[in-house]
């Protein structure tokens, strides 16, 4: 009777040679290509900026930032994003609901129309916003250089995030998961928020971090209707821009870094938020 080995044969000499926490060969020139990738698309980048930002010293740099008109964009910017994140939270979550359970006539256009603000380039959105929502309006609605075109802006440009972030994990929720509370006696609330929402909570969260890094960074959708006017509209992409166009590389890139620094630190807030959940689940 012929005795199989167990634990001999390629399998098994190529598992006992990749220790835990060890790369294969492969792996490792894998892993080596895509850091080389994305040093020089992202990290080089953005090391560049930082050290601009540095060149003028840190009283330069103090005193880029805390200048009065560009502090006024920046709170006008963080502030307008933080709260367009949050209604995209509720809306875009509904409107993920909406297009994951329910059937109705025109649903399969409303889902090519969700992706329109990925599409159009950003100056293109400005336009339209420009056309529907600016003096010349056809509702009557004129929101030109103020704060509320702002706004709007931030809400066209992020809607879609949480939308296509939520998307796909309701699709993937077991209805009997839902039944089996309702026959438990949970209330439909209660099946939402008990149930339903922990397992959104990662999409939710991801999306809002998406939602915000976006609105922070806005530029084309509002340019043409904001007015740019400082103190009152102007944002943080038309403080960058104005500094570049007088030649103050310095002043730009100090202001471009407290963006990346707060975006960050949103990202990490985000990553430790979904682990903690993670763990909870």
């Amino acid at each position: 009777m012929a005795t199989v080995a167990l634990g001999t044969g390629p399998t098994a000499r190529l598992r006992r040679s990749v220790r835990p926490g060890h790369l294969t060969t492969a792996s490792g020139v894998g892993l080596g290509v895509a850091m080389i990738w994305f040093s020089l698309l992202v990290l080089i980048p953005l090391s560049a900026v930082v050290v601009t930002a540095a060149g003028g010293g840190w009283t330069g740099f103090w005193s880029s930032v805390t200048n009065e008109q560009t502090a006024a964009a920046i709170r006008l910017t963080v502030g307008m994003a933080a709260v367009v994140t949050l209604i995209n939270v509720v809306m875009g979550t509904l409107i993920a609901w909406v297009l994951v359970r329910d059937e109705f006539f025109g649903k399969r256009a409303l889902e090519v129309l969700i992706d329109i603000p990925f599409a159009l380039p950003t100056i293109v959105a400005g336009l339209v916003l420009l056309s529907l929502y600016g003096s010349d309006s056809p509702f009557g609605i004129d929101v030109a250089n103020t704060r509320s075109a702002v706004f709007l802006a931030f809400l066209f440009v992020t809607l879609p995030f949480i939308v296509r972030m939520v998307q796909p994990v309701l699709a993937e929720i077991d209805p009997e998961v839902e039944q089996a509370a309702a026959s438990l006696g949970a209330s439909r609330f209660t099946t939402f928020r008990r149930v339903i929402l922990p397992s959104l909570a990662p999409a939710i969260t991801a999306g809002a971090a998406l939602s915000f890094a976006r609105g922070v960074s806005e530029y084309g959708s509002l340019v043409l209707l904001s007015g740019n006017l400082p103190f009152r509209t102007e944002v943080t992409s038309v403080r960058i821009l104005s500094s570049v166009e007088n030649n103050n590389l310095a002043g730009a890139a100090s202001v471009a870094t407290i963006l990346l620094v707060i975006s960050v630190a949103v990202m990490i807030a985000v990553e430790v938020l979904q682990r903690r959940m993670s763990r909870r689940g």
